[in-house]
């Protein structure tokens, strides 16, 4: 999947992410909102407009596995071929997260989502930050994701900062989530 983002569109994106910001942007499925992962204030404000439980946990993607190693705990070895056999791709995985994983990313769990995307846009926003990023589909909990711009403005306006433009990648369903340790189907 070919797509290109302008530098000037991507610098932006990097400075309202280090600035506390919100932003939108494509994933393999559905439009994403994302926003630094240690910046608690900006993930309460995401949690606020999507009407989510801080309970539940988020989701870190990542441009690559290195960039996931400070928010992972203990990972036996087989258990982590399987997970990065399966990466960049769309492939979530539950994995248990470091002692000093912040609460607001793992809610009530001792473990933590992430994947390495394949997505081109979302991967560049990795880069670029030079973190990863919270990501969750761009909608109120329970409400139908996001799919294109247009729909981000109209289900979370005006909460979102920016909104990067692209094409998601075509899965008709958000990302597999699995557990990495126990090898369940976590959402299909």
């Amino acid at each position: 999947m070919e797509q290109f983002i302008h530098p000037w569109q991507l610098r932006l994106a990097r400075d309202v992410i280090h600035a506390g910001g919100l932003i939108a942007y494509p994933t393999e499925a559905v439009f994403g909102l994302g926003c630094h992962p240690l910046d608690g204030d900006a993930v309460s404000r995401l949690l606020k407009l999507k009407q989510r439980p801080q309970a539940k946990g988020l989701i870190l993607i990542a441009d690559s596995p290195a960039a996931l190693a400070p928010y992972l705990g203990e990972i036996p070895e087989p258990a982590w071929q399987r997970v990065v056999q399966s990466w960049p791709g769309p492939n979530t995985w539950v994995v248990p997260a470091s002692d000093t994983t912040p609460e607001w990313l793992t809610g009530k769990h001792e473990s933590l989502a992430v994947r390495v995307t394949d997505h081109p846009v979302a991967a560049a926003l990795c880069r670029i930050a030079g973190t990863p990023l919270v990501s969750t589909s761009a909608n109120l909990s329970q409400h139908p994701p996001a799919r294109n711009p247009l729909e981000v403005n109209l289900r979370c306006a005006p909460g979102v900062d920016l909104v990067i433009h692209g094409r998601t990648g075509g899965l008709s369903r958000p990302t597999v989530i699995r557990d990495a340790l126990k090898e369940t189907l976590i959402r299909s």
